[in-house]
C-alpha cells in the first residue's frame, strides 16, 4: 500500500466511454466512497487526453491508471491501484498484494481482452445502452 500522502493525491483513470461495459464499471467505481480522489478520463469524449507517455490507441487497447507521481500502471496493476483508493474495494487490493496474485490477475485480464468487444456488445443488447467502442481492449 501507499503512504497517506500518496493516497490523498489524485489518481487518474483512463477508460473507453464508448464501451457500455467500461462505462458501467467506471460508473460503479466513481460512485464509491473515496472516488473523489480519482480523476476519471473518458477517452471517447471530446478532449479525452491520456496525457504524456500514453497514446490514445494504447489507452483504449488496455486499461491504464496514472499514479500521482506520473507513473503509469495498466491491466491488473491498474485495477489494484483503484482498489487501494476505494474503501469497499481494499479487500481486493489486499488479495492482489499477495505473492503471485497480481501475476494471476494479469493473466486473467489478458484472457478477458479478446472477449471484451463481444461482451460489450452483449452488455449493450441486454441493458439497451449504446455501444460505440471500436473493439479495442479495455
Amino acid at each position: 500500500m501507499t503512504g497517506q500522502a500518496d493516497d490523498a493525491a489524485p489518481l487518474t483513470v483512463y477508460y473507453d466511454g464508448g464501451c457500455p461495459l467500461c462505462r458501467a464499471e467506471i460508473g460503479h467505481y466513481a460512485a464509491q466512497d473515496g472516488a473523489e480522489a480519482i480523476h476519471f478520463v473518458d477517452l471517447a469524449a471530446p478532449g479525452g487526453d491520456p496525457g504524456p507517455e500514453l497514446t490514445r490507441e494504447a489507452a483504449l487497447a488496455r486499461f491504464h491508471v496514472r499514479l500521482p507521481d506520473g507513473t503509469l500502471r495498466s491491466g491488473a496493476a491498474g485495477f489494484a491501484a483503484i482498489w487501494r483508493r476505494l474503501p469497499r474495494w481494499r479487500w481486493a487490493a489486499r488479495l492482489a498484494a499477495l505473492p503471485g496474485a497480481l501475476k494471476v490477475l494479469e493473466v486473467l485480464y489478458r484472457g478477458f481482452l479478446p472477449l471484451r468487444p463481444w461482451l460489450a456488445r452483449a452488455f449493450a443488447r441486454v441493458t439497451g445502452r449504446a455501444c460505440h467502442t471500436d473493439g479495442q481492449g479495455g
